[in-house]
């Protein structure tokens, strides 16, 4: 019986988070906020057609990892060197930044914590979440306006992939230091131990998977083996150094982004992740966010979060870009297009979550950044391009 019932819970979120997803589109929004919609609709909150089960919590935690493989696939590893240490330190400012004001302000919210206790702990996770950057939406306003591949937009792209990297480190860590029976010094040699055995197996695997990309070309057999070791490094990251398994998809997919066919095995992964394992993940995030807690102490807290979650971003990016020698207005482009957040954000949440940092009610203001910075990014970075007095640049054709 309980089998039809899954499959019952399945063909609901499948067809609820499309339709969502669709609607948000139409409305300019993302549409992974429609599907988050959606779980929200059809879970225990209102409608109560679906409810979260074992089954659904482990299909979503693959969601998961096959979005973070795919990210890292996305990786462009010649931008990313190119572009070098400025990207670098912008990232970095666009993580730290946020990370303490994102801490601070939950601080001065609910009063200040001692080092190492629960709350400083959730203040601290507070702050990850805010590291994280998704520029989607900026590519698409800078594809638009012609924009995508000039000094700005490249640094914007490139600052946004190291920014992840950071901020999966980060999360990491904060995870780590979270866990009692661990310490300072462990979490970090866990973690760069990690880092190590990723470096010198992942030249060998790179080297492997080239060779056999190069002799069987565009064949099922790449995706399918790539799909499998981004599962082993996930396993492998979690069951013997301690790190979110996420951090090992991610780092599976920047080792295979240089290979050939990463493209093609991108594809693959992104079916499955758009057919089943995204909606299951997204709508999952609204079947555990729980609206009947919401007061109108939450409702001010996402106000403020959603403001500490913007301006700290452009004023972490945004001066380091200025001390970057960048003129004051590029400077501004630059804090702009590194504000939005996305599925990296979610992720996190739902990563602290999983481990009692966060609670479900703390969703809502998530949701309510990512809807905002993706809706005032885009306006904003068309004002600030209206005032350059040259409207140079080098124009990309949009398929």
């Amino acid at each position: 019986m309980e089998t039809y019932l899954v499959l019952k819970d399945l063909a609901i979120i499948m067809i609820t988070a499309k339709l969502f997803g669709i609607l948000a589109r139409k409305l300019k929004a993302p549409q992974v906020v429609g599907e988050i919609i959606a779980g929200l609709v059809i879970g225990p909150s209102i409608l109560g057609w679906v409810n979260q089960t074992d089954f659904l919590l482990q299909m979503a935690e693959i969601g998961v990892i096959f979005l973070m493989f795919s990210a890292g696939l996305e990786t462009n590893m010649r931008d990313l060197l190119k572009t070098g240490p400025i990207a670098a330190l912008i990232a970095c400012a666009g993580v730290f930044i946020p990370l303490f004001m994102g801490a601070g302000f939950y601080m001065l919210y609910y009063g200040s914590a001692p080092w190492g206790s629960e709350e400083f702990y959730k203040a601290v996770f507070v702050g990850t979440i805010l590291t994280a950057t998704s520029v989607s939406i900026t590519v698409q306003s800078l594809k638009e306006m012609g924009k995508l591949k000039g000094k700005v937009g490249t640094t914007i792209l490139s600052a946004a992939i190291i920014d992840d990297v950071i901020g999966i480190i980060v999360l990491t860590f904060v995870i780590g230091l979270k866990n009692p029976d661990s310490n300072p010094l462990k979490v970090i040699t866990n973690t760069v131990l990690f880092f190590v055995l990723a470096i010198i197996v992942g030249f060998i695997s790179y080297k492997i998977f080239k060779v056999v990309d190069k002799r069987y070309p565009h064949t099922r057999r790449i995706p399918i083996a790539g799909v499998a070791y981004c599962l082993i490094l996930a396993y492998v990251a979690e069951k013997y150094f301690g790190i979110a398994d996420i951090t090992g998809a991610y780092v599976a997919g920047i080792i295979l982004c240089s290979i050939k066919d990463s493209e093609y095995i991108e594809r693959k992964v992104d079916v499955n992740s758009y057919m089943i394992f995204g909606p299951v993940f997204f709508a999952s995030i609204g079947l555990k966010t729980n609206i009947d807690n919401i007061s109108s102490s939450i409702l001010l807290f996402s106000l403020g979060f959603v403001v500490v979650g913007l301006v700290s971003k452009i004023i972490g990016c945004g001066l380091m870009a200025k001390l970057c020698k960048f003129n004051g207005n590029d400077a501004l482009k630059i804090g702009v297009g590194m504000m939005t957040r996305g599925e990296v954000a979610l992720i996190v949440s739902q990563r602290g979550l999983s481990v009692g940092l966060l609670e479900p009610v703390y969703f809502t203001s998530v949701i309510f950044l990512i809807i905002v910075s993706s809706i005032s990014t885009p306006i904003i970075l068309k004002i600030l391009y209206s005032k350059d007095k040259d409207s140079g640049g080098v124009q990309t054709v949009v398929s």
